[in-house]
C-alpha cells in the first residue's frame, strides 16, 4: 500500500503588526506579536495518495468565501475557526480550538494554496507540504477577543501568543485588548493614548493596554 509524507510547516510572513505603536507619536516598544519561529516541522503520515480538491466520504468540507482561495491541508480548519498552534522546531502542533478559549491562540482568517499567498499582514501561516512542493496553506491571526489578555512572547524567543489573567505581572508581552476597530491603520484613534497593532493591508487596528 502506497503511502506518502505530508510535511506540515509554520511560517511567520513580514507582518504590519510586528511593532505595538503607541497612540499619536508612533514609537516602537521593544516585544512582537509572534508565534513559532519559521521552519517548524512536524510529519503527518497518511494512506493513500494525496486527495484531490473534490470532496471525498469522510472528509471534511468547507464553504468557499473571498477570503478562501483554495489549497488543500490535512488539517481541516474553516474561516473564522480558531486554533492552538504550538510545537517544537522539530514537532509543530496544531489543534481546533474554541475561540476565545485559554486554549485557542490563534483565528483562521484566510486559505490559500501557498503561504506567500496569505495576506500580508497575518500573524500567521501554517501550510503543508508533499515531496517539497507546498499544497496548501491556513493564514491566521492572533485571537484578539476584547477585555481578555494575552503574552504575546518575546520577538525570537520561539514561544506562542497565550492567554492570561489580566492580573498577570511581569509577563514577556501581555497585553489586555481593548477594541477592535476596522477600516483603520492608525493606533490614533485608539482612545486616552492607548497603544496597538496594525494591520495595514486588511485595514484593522487592534487597541490594546501593556500589563
Amino acid at each position: 500500500m502506497l503511502r506518502q509524507q505530508i510535511s506540515a510547516r509554520i511560517a511567520v510572513p513580514a507582518i504590519s503588526a510586528a511593532a505595538l505603536l503607541l497612540a499619536g507619536c508612533g514609537s516602537t516598544i521593544s516585544g512582537t506579536p509572534v508565534a513559532a519561529p519559521p521552519g517548524l516541522d512536524s510529519v503527518v503520515t497518511t494512506t493513500g495518495a494525496k486527495p484531490s480538491g473534490k470532496p471525498s466520504p469522510g472528509r471534511p468540507t468547507t464553504t468557499t468565501t473571498p477570503a478562501d482561495k483554495g489549497g488543500d491541508t490535512d488539517f481541516q480548519a474553516g474561516i473564522g475557526d480558531c486554533v492552538k498552534l504550538g510545537g517544537t522546531t522539530d514537532n509543530a502542533t496544531i489543534h481546533k480550538a474554541t475561540c476565545g478559549s485559554k486554549d485557542s491562540n490563534y483565528k483562521v482568517v484566510a486559505k490559500a494554496p501557498t503561504n506567500s499567498q496569505c495576506p500580508a499582514d497575518v500573524d500567521q501561516a501554517y501550510y503543508e507540504t508533499m515531496a517539497g512542493i507546498e499544497t496548501g496553506a491556513i493564514c491566521l491571526d492572533i485571537d484578539w477577543v476584547i477585555n481578555d489578555c494575552l503574552d504575546l512572547g518575546t520577538k525570537g524567543s520561539g514561544s506562542d501568543p497565550k492567554r492570561i489573567d489580566c492580573s498577570t505581572r511581569g509577563a514577556a508581552n501581555g497585553v489586555k485588548v481593548l477594541a477592535i476597530m476596522k477600516n483603520s491603520t492608525s493606533v490614533d484613534e485608539c482612545a486616552n493614548g492607548d497603544s496597538g497593532f496594525v494591520y495595514d493591508e486588511r485595514k484593522i487596528v487592534i487597541c490594546v493596554n501593556t500589563l
